[in-house]
């Protein structure tokens, strides 16, 4: 049996199909659906020479790989592998080649240093390890069951504060790309990131086919975005925090649990049955938040970094 690696065809259902069927069976915990990975590889911007790949046995999508540089960050050189092979197609040359494939794409377009999440389970770290990689810092992927579990109580927005939706931002979402990038750049993180474009968040985030506007809560204090939780959906019954921030004029007020709170509740009101989010695992005060709204860790994955020079 032959094992090639080459581009995901975008624009073939049924490819994208097979990619998201194998993403989903190596990585449960975060949304994929086709129109998710059709945004990304289309619309990424141009200097992240962003790449789907797959890993294909005999006509079948056994691994994917995602690989890019960070053009958002103020650091040159930083570039991205994320690769995962169905846990039932293991051990067939896959991953060694789509490492290969990934790493001279990303060192002929100037990457110098390469980041790659490797989920936390022994076998994983190994073949991270056996091509280069150490071990840096972990992630951790939470679960809520919004059937079952019982969420807070909501809380009353203090004075001054007011929560409205995404949806409320749909003629102009520049504050909301103000306030989100603000608190991007404080995000745990191996790479800075910066938003500095507004024409690209509003293609690569505001427009994501994941993005509920309707769920997504934002905090106005005296009419100022403040805090924010983005919500994405799959359409399934499955909701995720694709974001939660505060602006630093405004933290230590409880405005980001307040928002996060709020649009838990309206995601089950609407049917969301499952809530899943991720948790830096250094983030001792998030994760406590976390575990407030009833929140459990069904996974971890461990960042690994690759010098190229």
């Amino acid at each position: 049996m032959t094992v090639i690696v080459r581009d995901l065809r975008a624009q073939d259902p049924a490819d994208v199909e097979n990619f998201t069927h194998a993403r989903h069976l190596t990585l449960p915990h975060v949304l994929w659906t086709p129109a998710g990975v059709i945004h990304r590889t289309v619309h990424t911007h141009p200097d992240a020479h962003y790449r789907s790949l797959v890993a294909e046995e005999d006509g079948e999508v056994i691994g994917t790989a995602q690989v890019g540089l960070a053009h958002d960050s103020p650091e040159p050189g930083r570039g991205y592998l994320n690769i995962y092979v169905r846990p039932d197609r293991t051990r067939r040359g896959a991953g060694a080649l789509l490492v290969r494939v990934a790493e001279e794409h990303l060192a002929a377009h100037g990457a110098t240093r390469l980041y790659s999440w490797v989920l936390d389970e022994p076998q994983n770290r190994t073949f991270a390890e056996r091509h280069g990689y150490r071990a840096s810092r972990s992630a951790h992927f939470l679960r809520l069951d919004l059937t079952s579990g019982t969420l807070p109580p909501l809380g009353t927005p203090p004075p001054g504060v007011e929560l409205r939706t995404g949806a409320d931002f749909a003629d102009d979402p520049r504050p909301f790309f103000e306030l989100d990038a603000e608190t991007v750049e404080d995000e745990p993180s191996d790479v800075d990131t910066e938003f500095t474009d507004y024409d690209v968040w509003i293609e690569e985030n505001w427009k994501h086919p994941l993005l509920d506007h309707a769920l997504t809560t934002i905090a106005l204090v005296d009419g100022r975005p403040a805090a924010f939780s983005a919500a994405h959906t799959d359409g399934s019954g499955r909701y995720a925090t694709a974001m939660t921030g505060t602006a630093r004029a405004f933290r230590g007020r409880g405005l980001a649990k307040l928002t996060k709170n709020a649009s838990l509740h309206r995601a089950r009101a609407a049917g969301c049955t499952e809530a899943l989010t991720g948790n830096d695992a250094g983030n001792e005060p998030m994760l406590a938040i976390n575990k407030w709204f009833g929140y459990e860790i069904c996974a971890t994955e461990v960042r690994h970094v690759r010098e190229l020079t």
